[in-house]
């Protein structure tokens, strides 16, 4: 009998998946162990595999496409079985779906609603006219809820391009440019700029000009201005054709490319010739880029990223009070260092380091070629060793439980303009001093230009923040939950210090430890602070650990 296989949930906070790619297609055989397909989830990208044997009967979700957690994924039993009662409801026929390819392709994930004549929005229960497309608010990150429109690229009345950025979008995490995926005039704005809306309400819709979409948005939001005057709509209509998006490839050939898709290939060094363009007349999109697999990719100079500062400047005026509108990524910090602080039970531990033998140490090792490491580096592999020998501080609360974690994965807080995010290094106590350097910087790097994962910034099991390159002695931070501890890492200062009964100048430094008391108890964080001040102030007793 076939059996019916659904959108498995792959991560706590999954509610759709994406199949970035098929591995069977209808007909193949499939055996127990085949990868039947690419999922893609609010995470990361997975391998599906096959628990039973037979033969793929049914698609349910087209590659490209998402589905909520546990639709219909696929139908695998007998070949030639009669599978009809199965289908009816759960999605379109086998036979039917290489028709609704190109229809499914300009669907977003989560953002946009293909309809049919007199098909019903579920937003606002009206009819929607044929060839309008209702765009909502898209789930950009895993953790969002709500998003900000921080700019409007397109106005009402704009004629939009599938590639063109519509909107700039605010989550709790970053800023992000929001692409159409669609072609038509720009009929309606679901948000205003600066407003937020949840997840799923009405962005916008586009659709053929003129088209009225009252019906469509009486119950989804206020309806957006009209343009001022027809002539200026006019004319910037026309601009925007005579203003091709075109790009020089390195051939000197003229490519058409959207804003964003000629971004990404300019930070990934893609030449632009070398992509074939899925969008209207050829032109080159966001995806058309993401999907790019060189077989030789030239080697190409990416922009070196802006210098950006710990948090945006404020503008000052003497005598005059301002504000600044709070942004997605401040106020969910600001939501869960306040659930941290005042639902688990902290208290600080804090001791000084002798660093002159890790002084010396760490010149020993970047004297050797093509080395760098910093002494935050040193900070992070001494946890990760420690960590080994007092499993206790590498646990996390759960309710009636406390979880254990099998692998040390610590977590490095990293400053960007309006927040702070914690990439995390997996299996840290397996890694060199050089493997922690280069994926420190690395991450740091794309932190601060918005190009880091989720799936990077998930797993912690310890956090480490270091503010000593301020001047910063010593300092208490708030625990990253899950985590049940967290080390604050001051300066290296230079002061007087007694050894061997006299008083030398020396160089120390302050570790201050927070806990959280429900997992952590005091003499079992003072133990691991003596471990981590043994690894330090002697590092060749790291080779032991």
């Amino acid at each position: 009998m076939a059996e019916v296989i659904t959108m498995p949930r792959l991560s706590d906070t999954m509610t759709e998946g994406k199949v970035s790619k098929w591995h069977k297609k209808v007909g193949d055989t499939v055996k127990e162990g085949d990868i039947l397909a690419e999922i893609e989830t609010d995470k990361a990208v997975q391998d599906f595999e096959s628990e039973i044997n037979g033969t793929l009967l049914f698609v349910g979700v087209e590659e490209g496409s998402a589905a909520p957690v546990d639709s219909i994924l696929a139908i695998i039993g007998k070949e030639g079985e009669d599978i009809s009662s199965l289908t009816n409801g759960g999605g379109a026929k086998p036979e039917a779906a290489a028709e609704s390819k190109s229809e499914e392709e300009s669907k977003t994930q989560g953002e946009s609603t293909d309809v049919e004549t007199e098909s019903t929005d579920s937003t606002s229960g009206a009819e929607v006219p044929e060839g309008v497309e209702v765009i909502t608010m898209p789930r950009l990150s895993d953790t969002m809820t709500e998003g900000k429109v921080a700019k409007w690229q397109k106005n009402v009345g704009d004629t939009v391009k599938e590639g063109d950025i519509l909107a700039e979008i605010e989550t709790d995490k970053a800023v992000q440019d929001f692409e159409s995926e669609v072609n038509g005039t720009l009929l309606y704005q679901g948000v205003a700029e600066g407003d937020a809306a949840e997840v799923d309400k009405i962005l916008a819709i586009i659709g053929p000009a003129g088209t009225d979409v009252s019906g469509v948005v009486s119950g989804g939001g206020k309806k957006a201005a009209a343009p001022k005057a027809e002539a200026k709509t006019e004319t910037k209509s026309e601009d925007k054709k005579e203003e091709a998006p075109v790009a020089a490839s390195s051939t000197g050939e003229r490519i058409a490319i959207s804003p964003l898709a000629k971004k990404i290939a300019q930070d990934k060094g893609v030449d632009f010739s070398a992509i074939k363009g899925s969008g209207e007349n050829g032109r080159i999109v966001k995806k058309d880029v993401e999907n790019y697999q060189p077989s030789a990719q030239p080697a190409a100079a990416a922009s070196a990223p802006k210098a950006v500062s710990a948090q945006p400047s404020v503008a000052f005026t003497p005598g005059e009070d301002s504000e600044t509108v709070n942004s997605q990524m401040r106020n969910i910090i600001a939501k869960r260092l306040g659930e941290s602080k005042f639902t688990a039970p902290h208290y600080y531990l804090t001791v000084e380091i002798n660093m002159d033998k890790a002084i010396e140490a760490r010149k020993e090792m970047n004297a050797v070629p093509d080395t760098k490491v910093s002494f935050n580096d040193m900070v992070i592999k001494a946890v990760a060793v420690a960590l080994r020998k007092h499993p206790q501080v590498n646990s996390s609360w759960a309710g009636d439980k406390i979880i254990h974690h099998g692998n040390i994965n610590v977590g490095v807080a990293v400053a960007v303009p309006d927040g702070l995010v914690v990439p995390v290094l997996k299996n840290t106590d397996f890694m060199s001093y050089n493997d922690i350097s280069a994926s420190v910087k690395d991450m740091a790097g794309r932190a601060k230009t918005k190009a880091l994962k989720a799936n990077e910034m998930e797993g912690s099991t310890f956090s480490v923040s270091n503010l000593g390159m301020f001047g910063i002695e010593t300092f208490t931070s708030i625990i990253n939950q899950p985590n049940s501890a967290i080390l604050s890492v001051g300066a290296i200062v230079e002061k007087p210090i007694v050894k061997n009964g006299q008083i030398v100048v020396g160089n120390t430094m302050k570790l201050s430890l927070a806990c959280d008391h429900r997992v952590i108890d005091g003499a079992t964080g003072a133990q691991f602070l003596q471990t981590l001040r043994t690894y330090l102030e002697s590092p060749l007793t790291l080779l032991l650990g």
